[in-house]
């Protein structure tokens, strides 16, 4: 596959390394890392030149790229402006929260998200037959402990275009189900998720980035893949077990093995921008050595559940 061959080709190989983000099941910002910490304020970068001051344009703009983090009651997610989709998004799931409440999904709507400024806003409009789904990059059945935490996985700042035949309403689907699955093994499961953008080698040898803007003006992009990246907490010696995958967004045969999307943390770093490793001093283990990673029952329980509605 085009995902594995580039990642794997390309990067560094070596034993799966993960960080379980202690803000993921938290809904206070302070843990998070500021990238630009280490960085000089606009006030503070003030060259040395008697000639010129190039920070002379902080009076008029501060231009440094800004993520808005969004902290929801079942979720966080990062919002990239520029792409309109998010960067990240993130929970937790236990066996205790997946109960399902009083939570039904026939009463929550897509919705703009009004604490984006308008000028980088994904819209409703966007989506409009574009032939893409909205796929929630937080799945709205991972937060279905109460109504409003699952109308909340429907802001756009989670949204997604998928593609929706063989890959949102299939495959990514059978995978969620999966992720969900495994609190049924681990005391808690943190999961995070998100759009990628990965290179294709053309005819001429010469790897380029393609992908689809959608909207009038097009404006939000449509990823290539998406990764999701799995810690699983053990409890019973004190482990995380992480597993990393990517997915390409496009229709995937059911018979795909899940194991063929498997690939080192430390290529979805380098593929995305982001660090999955930060302060994490928890023993290791591999996800897919401590459990089975398959979709297939799944698939068969979804079959069947269509069937049922059929009849």
């Amino acid at each position: 596959m085009v995902s594995k061959t580039y990642l794997i080709g390309m990067f560094t190989l070596g034993a799966i390394s993960g960080g379980l983000l202690g803000f993921l099941s938290s809904s206070q910002r302070s843990p998070l890392r500021d990238s630009t910490s280490s960085n000089p304020s606009p006030r503070e970068a003030v060259t040395q030149n008697e000639i010129i001051n190039p920070s002379r344009i902080f009076d008029f703009c501060d231009p440094r790229p800004v993520h808005d983090l969004i902290v929801r009651k079942g979720y966080i997610s990062c919002y990239d402006r520029q792409t309109r989709v998010p960067s990240w998004s993130a929970t937790e799931l236990t066996s205790e929260s997946l109960k399902s409440g009083k939570s039904n999904r026939k009463y929550s709507k897509f919705k703009e998200d009004e604490t984006i400024d308008p000028k980088f806003r994904a819209k409703l409009s966007d989506y409009f037959r574009s032939g893409y789904d909205r796929g929630h990059i937080i799945a709205a059945a991972d937060v279905r402990f109460s109504q409003d935490a699952l109308d909340e996985t429907f802001y756009l700042t989670n949204i997604s275009p998928q593609v929706g035949e063989g890959f949102n309403r299939n495959y990514w689907l059978y995978y969620e189900e999966f992720s969900r699955s495994l609190t049924s093994k681990f005391e808690s499961v943190s999961i995070i998720n998100g759009p990628l953008y990965l290179p294709k080698e053309d005819s001429d040898g010469k790897w380029r980035v393609t992908y689809e803007m959608i909207g009038n003006p097009p404006n939000v992009a449509v990823p290539t893949h998406f990764f999701s990246i799995i810690y699983a907490k053990d409890s019973s010696d004190d482990s995380v077990a992480v597993g990393s995958f990517v997915i390409p967004n496009t229709a995937i045969d059911d018979n795909t093995k899940l194991s063929e999307f498997i690939v080192p943390i430390n290529a979805i770093e380098r593929a995305s921008g982001l660090d999955f490793t930060y302060k994490f001093g928890k023993k290791q283990k591999k996800l897919c050595e401590s459990v089975e990673c398959d979709v297939q029952q799944f698939i068969r329980d979804t079959r069947q559940s269509l069937a049922s509605e059929k009849i």
